[in-house]
């Protein structure tokens, strides 16, 4: 079991370090693409204050998680985007993901890989890739159903409200954006407060 998940994640870790344009030749998955890439429907909102979303997450929760203390670190790469995550006091990932900038609620296909020692793949990272920019924020994480309802502060930008719809499989996708539509109704957030873009482009303009 352990060699099987061994030789999955380095099949992942080709396939994210291919997408970045670094020139690593990509081995056959043992058990085909599909295994690794994972899927998500997501809408994004600027909120004026969190406070009036935190009561209706709570009302609307199964389950809440802990807070996170996120640095996400993206790098400059050839296709998607590419970021490292790492958490205060908890596990790190590098995440490959590539999803379309609108605004309405849209698929995410992404590959994630545990990463034990952040500070090497940091490093590595960087020195090959280059930096393209860093975004901290504080993250509140409710559960409803297979939705992660995230309530974020993101440095330098602001505060804002994220649904992430975890599917099973990417045909899910219209059950995903079905769900991720009523909570848009159910927090009451209008068109006009909707991102087309991610957290980091945000702070590109910004900068």
């Amino acid at each position: 079991m352990n060699e099987q998940r061994s030789a999955l994640q380095q099949h992942a870790t080709y396939r994210i370090f291919a997408q970045s344009g670094v020139g690593m030749s990509l081995p056959e998955s043992p058990h085909g693409d599909d295994q690794q890439v994972r899927c998500n429907v997501e809408l994004k909102a600027r909120l004026p204050s969190l406070d009036d979303a935190r009561t209706i997450a709570a009302r609307l929760a199964t389950s809440r998680l802990p807070d996170q203390q996120q640095v996400d670190t993206y790098f400059h790469c050839r296709e998607g985007r590419l970021k490292l995550r790492e958490i205060r006091g908890g596990p790190a990932q590098l995440i490959a993901y590539h999803r379309p900038n609108t605004s309405d609620a849209k698929a995410s296909h992404y590959y994630l890989i545990d990463v034990p020692d952040p500070a090497a793949m940091l490093a590595g990272l960087t020195a090959v890739l280059g930096v393209l920019v860093r975004v901290a924020k504080h993250r509140e994480i409710y559960l409803h159903k297979n939705v992660r309802i995230h309530l974020d502060n993101v440095e330098q930008l602001g505060t804002f409200l994220e649904f992430e719809a975890v599917l099973e499989h990417a045909g899910q996708q219209d059950q995903g954006q079905a769900v991720v539509n009523r909570l848009q109704s159910q927090f009451a957030i209008p068109p006009s407060r909707l991102l087309t873009s991610s957290y980091s482009d945000m702070l590109l303009d910004v900068h």
